[in-house]
């Protein structure tokens, strides 16, 4: 064999247990046992959202929504956040970021419905977009919690300074949860109508607290209950699908959108 050939011939590496003919053929990769986690963002999401909305429409005359402190904290907060963190390893961006979101709104808006004993900005939490919630609710939990010194800050404020600081918050949390809209177009109809009502019903609260307007919040109250469904009935899908052999499905209505 000339150098030429040598040179221009392939060479095939093999390991010493190759050569030796003691390797075993390589075990095949076993499948990704990872479940989805956006069930239990959503039903998260969507329990804590129930109540704090009902709470916001006075049922059954309670005004006080002191009881769903627990709730907002573990279920709206914690669940949510871990939901979240789960949907990112998975390449769930929308669902991550959300998930994570909602869980900050679920710590937040609790101590505030202890301070004001009166409605609560009880809005839904839900996927990546979910976790971006979590977030909000403990950024809120913290402008409230007596030891934090803000809610004391405007102890000898005019009440309206107060409303206005929150309606601002809840404006800028409504914009949020619109661009998470935006994105979701491309997805499926349920996931639209969830970010959708979720983005009106942060603007009814927000025209609530700027207006002092008990029938602006109650209206955020019966969307948010709206919201509440949505997130429940995309959540009893993705649990539907993840089996083997579902009792039935639920369509979420996908949207065949042409990519360039």
């Amino acid at each position: 064999m000339s150098k030429q050939d040598i040179e221009k011939a392939s060479v095939e590496a093999t390991m010493p247990q190759q050569a030796l003919g003691t390797t075993s053929a390589p075990a095949a990769p076993s499948p990704s046992r990872l479940g989805n986690p956006g069930a239990l963002g959503l039903f998260s999401f969507a329990s804590t959202t129930l109540i704090l909305s009902l709470y916001n429409i006075h049922t059954r005359g309670i005004t006080h929504p002191n009881v769903v402190v627990g709730m907002a904290i573990f279920c709206g907060g914690l669940a949510q956040l871990l939901a979240g963190m789960w949907e990112f390893p998975r390449g769930n961006m929308l669902g991550g970021t959300a998930f994570v979101c909602y869980h900050s709104l679920s710590y937040s808006l609790l101590p505030f419905s202890a301070v004001k004993h009166q409605t609560c900005c009880g809005c839904g939490r839900v996927n990546s977009a979910f976790t971006s919630y979590g977030a909000f609710w403990m950024s809120y939990a913290t402008i409230l919690i007596p030891g934090s010194g803000i809610g004391a800050a405007y102890a000898e404020s005019p009440k309206s300074e107060l409303s206005s600081a929150l309606g601002i918050y809840l404006v800028v949390w409504c914009l949020v949860t619109f661009f998470f809209t935006v994105v979701s177009l491309g997805k499926n109809i349920a996931f639209i109508a969830l970010f959708g009502f979720l983005t009106v019903t942060f603007a009814a609260l927000a025209g609530g607290e700027f207006n002092a307007s008990l029938g602006a919040t109650k209206a955020g109250g019966i969307l948010g209950v709206i919201t509440a469904f949505i997130a429940y009935y995309v959540g009893l899908s993705e649990l539907l699908s993840a089996e083997t052999h579902p009792v039935f499905r639920l369509p979420l209505g996908h949207l065949h959108v042409k990519r360039d």
